[in-house]
């Protein structure tokens, strides 16, 4: 009986999260192997106003954070009590509220301070909600920027700089199923060659796969819920060896595909998977909006590790949207619904196992 009991604690633990400090007494180790750094993202909306949902986010480095703010919300005349300068501590989501579409691409630093602000991009995204996902090829040399906005159908690669933009795919506020157009595109990823591969999430549930220059080379997809189907494809990542995993959050799974779009596996029963990271020792990393858990999964589809918990105290989760770590192993975590964009630093003597492992290497530039 005693070996049965310790066999079970045995296959529990790794669920858990990583211990408090030695000698302490109560908490609920609600940020797992991390501290929070509490206040991270400087304030940079206008007086009267807090930043918006914030659509996504990618460290290319500690000190250079791209991350996507879906415009600016006028505060009420009287902020409630507990207002912690995120919409999301207003009671309500911060995609329910009508934002002024500014300050959309900005790019951080460590301490949290805007070191560049695309603000020149601004206009594209009026009309829409502003943008849904950020992303840097690991073996693109010149690290360019993709943004995928699905309100207005598009998907945009700009220059890492942000001065120019120098390919666009969709067309803009027009939806459609054709090899020209998305229908609420939601994410992007990339193979080696230059391959990459578009989640049209939303409307068309389905993938594309694109070459280096654009071209669709393959569609696979359709509404449902059987092996190959979807129902919202909202984020997609690929291992190394090649395979395709993509987040079909309404229908609660994860499919994983060759990359000629072969159904391969699905692993279900993951409530409402919103974003995937494949980590350079192949682990998968799965934020659900659901539970506001980021989970780690080995590439079979066990289940790891857990954390996170609802609030929109420093440290808690309302709709986690896109999350990022940098080489240094610190974690970024957009919300969509509390309107903001944390950080968060491995706290001393987490496991390593519970920890997020470091990003897939960006190239070294040209």
């Amino acid at each position: 009986m005693r070996a049965l009991t310790l066999a079970l604690i045995l296959a529990i633990a790794p669920v858990a999260g990583a211990p408090g400090p030695p000698g302490q007494k109560g908490g609920e180790d609600e940020t797992g192997p991390y501290v929070v750094v509490e206040n991270w993202m400087k304030p940079f909306a206008r007086p009267g106003y807090s930043q918006g949902s914030q659509g996504g986010v990618f460290a290319e480095s500690a000190d250079r954070v791209f991350v996507l703010n879906r415009g600016e919300l006028k505060l009420p005349a009287t902020l409630p009590t507990g207002f912690n300068g995120a919409w999301g501590s207003t009671g309500q989501k911060a995609t329910e509220a009508t934002a002024e579409l500014r300050n959309c691409l900005l790019v951080l630093d460590r301490h949290g301070g805007i070191v560049e602000a695309w603000t020149q991009w601004d206009r594209l995204f009026q009309g829409g909600r502003g943008p849904h996902h950020v992303r840097i090829s690991p073996y693109d040399p010149d690290r360019h920027v993709w943004v995928v906005d699905d309100n207005r159908h598009q998907v945009f690669k700009f220059t890492n700089d942000g001065k120019s933009l120098v390919m666009t795919l969709g067309e803009a506020g027009v939806p459609g199923n054709d090899h020209d157009h998305f229908a609420r595109p939601t994410d992007i990823a990339f193979l080696p060659d230059g391959t990459f591969f578009v989640t049209d999430g939303y409307v068309n549930t389905r993938v594309l796969k694109f070459d280096k220059d654009g071209r669709v080379l393959k569609t696979w997809g359709r509404p449902g819920s059987g092996p190959g189907e979807f129902n919202l494809p909202h984020a997609i990542a690929i291992d190394g060896r090649r395979r395709v995993y993509v987040a079909d959050r309404q229908n609660s799974r994860i499919q994983v595909f060759d990359e000629n779009g072969n159904y391969l596996d699905g692993w279900p029963n993951i409530r409402r998977p919103i974003d995937l990271l494949i980590t350079a020792d192949q682990r998968l990393w799965v934020a659900d909006l659901d539970t506001n858990k980021i989970l780690q999964y080995d590439l079979n589809g066990k289940l790891l590790s857990s954390w996170g918990t609802w609030g929109t105290f420093p440290g808690a989760f309302w709709g986690i949207h896109q999350f990022s770590v940098d080489p240094d192993g610190s974690l970024y975590v957009a919300e969509t619904w509390g309107g903001r964009t944390q950080k968060f630093t491995p706290r001393a003597g987490a496991p390593r196992s519970l920890l997020i492992g470091p990003p897939m290497p960006l190239m070294r530039r040209r």
